[in-house]
């Protein structure tokens, strides 16, 4: 096995596109060393990009903040802009694994892993968060929802590695949330988890939009959901339609954590908790 510590994501790409044999990225490490001790994979190549200028820095703009790839849930939790700014997908992010996780674990890694239920995915997307992709001959940037494509499968194509995450500028009377259920209290995988960003205009919901997780291959924008919410200030109806929505937008599997019929049930519930903590984020009273 080759160890390679490039100097630049498009080095790094480079590095990953002519491998022909089995290559990974190494930020966090907090999946691939449990997939090598456990002999689920056997790499010819691991890049570690935690030498590359600024790939463990949060910047921040009038624009908004860019995370580089390896920075650690740790740090997203002890930066006072971000949480101030997006709560929702700070919370979220520190919902993965525990406290030794936490300072490693990173947003792209938890994306790219591409697992139905993690919690980061809706959360990010539900700010409209974007990657920043880096390839050997080019970046682009892709909104977070059309990075995972199903469950451990990523539109990455080979030598293309996430550089970056972008969340915008919250606006101004605006509130996120993320919510999971999980059997247990920690250290554990969601059930169902749903994240919901809005926007108020005299205590009014402007603009709304509502992920779930957990319960379809892949995150999904439940575009009905946010139009039950949208007009409204978070009344019992708008509740009502809010949680039908996204319970029929459910289609989940049945697993040791939960079966359909509960995974359906559960996303209504969460949805309208979820609503009432991003609506109070904003400034909306209930």
């Amino acid at each position: 096995m080759r160890y390679e510590t490039p100097a630049s994501a498009k080095e790094a790409a480079g590095l990953l596109k002519k491998e022909k044999g089995a290559a990974f990225l190494l930020a966090g490490g907090t999946d691939l060393l449990v997939k090598l001790k456990m002999g689920i994979v056997e790499p010819d190549l691991v890049v570690d990009i935690k030498r590359i200028p600024k790939i463990s820095d949060i910047q921040s703009s009038a624009k908004g903040f860019t995370i580089g790839a390896a920075v650690s849930g740790a740090e997203l939790g002890e930066h006072a802009g971000l949480k101030k700014a997006w709560p929702g997908v700070v919370e979220a992010a520190n919902l993965i694994g525990s406290d030794q996780i936490q300072g490693r674990a990173t947003l792209p890694g938890n994306l790219c892993n591409a697992s139905p239920a993690a919690d980061s995915v809706p959360a990010l997307i539900a700010a409209g968060a974007k990657a920043i992709v880096v390839g050997p001959l080019k970046k682009r940037t892709v909104p977070v929802e059309k990075i995972m494509i199903g469950p451990g499968k990523t539109s990455l194509a080979k030598g293309e590695l996430i550089e970056a995450i972008t969340l915008p500028k919250a606006e101004p009377r605006s509130g996120d949330a993320y919510l999971r259920f999980t059997p247990r209290t920690e250290m554990d995988i969601a059930v169902v988890g749903i994240a919901i960003s809005l926007k108020l205009e005299r205590g009014v919901i402007k603009k709304a939009r509502v992920v779930l997780g957990a319960v379809a291959p892949t995150a999904i924008v439940v575009a009905a959901a946010a139009k039950a919410i949208i007009g409204s200030k978070l009344d019992d109806k708008a509740l009502d339609k809010l949680a039908a929505a996204c319970s029929a937008a459910c289609n989940p599997i049945d697993d040791k954590r939960g079966t359909i019929e509960y995974r359906v049930r559960v996303a209504g519930v969460l949805a309208k908790r979820a609503a009432k903590v991003a609506f109070q984020r904003a400034g909306g009273s209930l």
